[in-house]
């Protein structure tokens, strides 16, 4: 298939387009885009600002990407959003251009699953194959691990970071880090057990489940502390990769602030 552009859409004659782009009617696309090969854009897609988009990416009517920053401090720089290969982004989604409080670009990584009207705000980062269910919000500076899922309308305070392969329930408010691993949910959400099911389809082996249950029980329903979890699982000959990346996650979050890892205590 040679790439296609409707005639209706807007494309303005700097923007780098390459090999086998079909563009819907009623896009509009800036200047500074950069779009892959095989991409896909549907009906009234909007592309602003300096974006690069990757390869065989498909985008639903009413997408905007790019547009500046929902930030008060936000002064006009000329920052970037970057996505990779393989990205689903339904009807709706909205994601924003970087701040200059971090590196400047908004990142969203490979095989990702954005579903209708959920939103990533400035300097986010996106790791690869995360699920986003209709009508989730990230905050600035929100990091998203791989194979993270959300289901519907959560909110995530900005400077949060959520652990590979957790889940995050409907309608839930994250103030907090989210271990990965973990299944968590609530208004703070907070850890209710391992996610058994998101673990299971990604083939994780049985020792490994039982494992990560009992570092769940002992740090979040024993509450017998961090360091007693690390020795009594040392003990136990659990003391696995999995678990090990688990526990280092959250002492880092209790080094921070607020439950949040990357907001660190100022010296005094």
């Amino acid at each position: 298939m040679g790439t296609f552009f409707a005639d209706s859409a807007m494309i303005d004659s700097r923007a780098e387009i390459e090999e086998d782009v079909e563009i819907g009617p009623y896009c509009i696309i800036g200047p500074k885009v950069h779009i892959g090969r095989g991409t896909r854009l549907e009906n009234n897609v909007t592309l602003m600002g300096d974006v690069s988009i990757g390869c065989f990416n498909h985008l639903y009517p009413n997408v905007v990407i790019g547009g500046e920053p929902q930030d008060i401090s936000y002064t006009g720089a000329d920052t970037k959003v970057q996505i990779g290969d393989h990205n689903i982004i339904r009807e709706c989604v909205t994601i924003n251009r970087a701040s200059e409080k971090e590196d400047g670009v908004t990142r969203i990584g490979d095989h990702n699953f954005l579903m209708a009207c959920s939103h990533v705000a400035h300097d986010c980062q996106l790791g690869n194959n995360i699920t986003i269910a209709n009508g989730t919000l990230l905050a600035g500076h929100v990091h998203v691990h791989d194979h993270a899922s959300f289901s519907g309308a959560v909110a995530v305070h900005q400077f949060v970071t959520v652990g590979g392969y957790s889940f995050t329930g409907g309608l839930s408010a994250v103030r907090h880090d989210v271990p990965p691993y973990m299944l968590v949910e609530g208004s703070p959400a907070r850890p209710h057990c391992i996610n058994i099911v998101g673990l299971k389809r990604n083939n994780f082996s049985p020792q490994v489940l039982q494992a990560l249950a009992e570092a769940h029980k002992l740090l979040y329903r024993s509450k017998v502390g961090l360091e007693n979890a690390w020795e009594v699982l040392r003990a136990n000959g659990q003391l696995l990769p999995q678990v090990n990346h688990l526990l280092s996650f959250v002492q880092g979050q209790h080094e921070g602030m607020h439950g949040r890892g990357r907001e660190r205590r100022k010296a005094a």
